[in-house]
């Protein structure tokens, strides 16, 4: 286990930083049942701090495991209703939710995916609401993560299993700035210099970014008024949250129909308790026509065929190859990890926030506007020291974003 001293920091950077707990606010934990005495740091804290009532829902991955299984076809067909309306409640009081992240990656390698796919489509209709509260920042939420015995001994094969877990916690730390002096502190840098990042990019407006690296060469066309979000955001009542911790990125929209080319990812991807690596997307006027992939070919063609979006690209966006998570030359087979090691796209949902005046469209003015509508939304790797970038701005001018997998300004 950790010592206590960086277990506080870490309780005190999430309470603080990560959900940033108002007075009066409700606070809901989805935790695994391993680490209680982190989610114990954190409740203590978030009392300390003004919550209202804080909810902790503990999950057991051997359970979901047995579940999926197991249980009968007709259990992945519905979605608890009570559920639904609990999350739903929260974020329209606009309490806090927190998600720590502690799953094993391969943990549904042998199931069907037929059955996780239907669940997915069950659980998203039903979340629905919650998840546009989400969006359009009616709420404040945060996702974290703690080492689990599975995921260490991926991530440290070489390690027996305790050592494994002693060192996931410390990657975990060094890539969250606990080990600083004061971490609150240490982020409130952090999140100045991404927002100069935003800003820098705003004010540019390219119309197209051009990406080229091995494997890849793809054009991602931009919507017209797009914003760039990532680092620090802000809720309806101005208050400041992080929805990440660690995070290195900014990211946008790209238009639904507007990217061309064929990328190839660098690093393996978590989805659904399944790995997918070395796998490769051809986009022609936004969709996805073809890929391959190396390992989980079937659970990337579930994920692509998940709705009629979700060939479409939702998100776009920038880190560079020189960062902390990076630095570590760490595979953590956790996207809230690896895709802060590299830049990325995602498929699927674009977030309202990533166009102008996008959090009071409705679902079709964001389709107008450009942005994919989708119940998917998964970040894939695509960076390297070895990939250029270029912005492409409305007059055909071409400047450089990314030079050898980093920052170009």
């Amino acid at each position: 286990m950790p010592t206590i001293v960086d277990l506080e920091k870490y309780a005190d950077l999430i309470v603080r930083t990560a959900v940033n707990i108002q007075p009066g606010q409700d606070l809901w934990i989805n935790a695994p049942i391993h680490i209680p005495e982190l989610v114990h740091s954190i409740v203590k804290r978030a009392y300390e701090d003004g919550a209202k009532k804080v909810h902790v829902e503990w999950r057991d991955e051997s359970l979901t495991k047995l579940t999926y299984g197991l249980a009968p076809d007709e259990a992945f067909e519905q979605y608890p209703t009570w559920r639904a309306l609990a999350m739903t409640e929260l974020a329209e009081q606009g309490g806090a939710y927190l998600l720590i992240n502690s799953d094993n990656p391969e943990l549904l390698k042998d199931i069907d995916p037929k059955r996780i796919a239907d669940y997915s489509r069950v659980s998203s209709a039903a979340l629905a609401t919650f998840r546009k509260y989400m969006s359009s920042k009616r709420m404040t939420w945060s996702i974290v993560a703690a080492p689990s015995e599975n995921w260490a001994k991926l991530v440290f094969p070489e390690l027996g299993a305790q050592a494994a877990v002693e060192a996931l916690w410390e990657a975990i730390f060094r890539a969250v700035r606990v080990k600083e002096e004061n971490p609150v502190q240490a982020w409130e840098e952090h999140n100045r210099i991404l927002l100069a990042k935003r800003a820098y990019l705003e004010g540019k407006q390219y119309k197209k970014l051009h990406y080229r690296a091995p494997g890849t060469d793809l054009v991602i066309e931009l919507p017209d008024n797009h914003l760039w979000n990532g680092g620090i955001s802000n809720n309806e009542r101005g208050n400041t949250f992080n929805p990440n911790v660690p995070t290195e990125e900014v990211y946008t929209a790209p238009h639904r129909d507007g990217t061309n080319g064929v990328v190839r990812s660098t690093k393996p991807l978590s989805y659904q308790g399944n790995l997918i690596e070395n796998f490769s997307l051809t986009f022609e006027n936004g969709r996805v026509v073809d890929f391959s992939a190396e390992k989980g070919y079937d659970s990337l063609k579930t994920m692509l065929d998940l709705d009629n979006n979700s060939r479409y690209l939702g998100e776009a966006a920038l880190v560079p190859h020189r960062s902390p998570i990076s630095d570590s030359n760490i595979i953590f087979f956790n996207t809230l990890f690896d895709e802060n090691a590299s830049n990325h796209l995602a498929l699927g949902n674009a977030y309202p926030t990533c166009v102008e005046g996008g959090t009071s469209m409705s679902r079709e003015e964001l389709e107008q506007a450009g942005l994919n509508q989708s119940i998917l939304h998964v970040d894939f790797m695509i960076g390297s020291a070895e990939m250029d970038i270029d912005g492409i701005a409305k007059d055909g001018r071409i400047e450089p974003v990314f030079r050898k997998g980093n920052w170009a300004f």
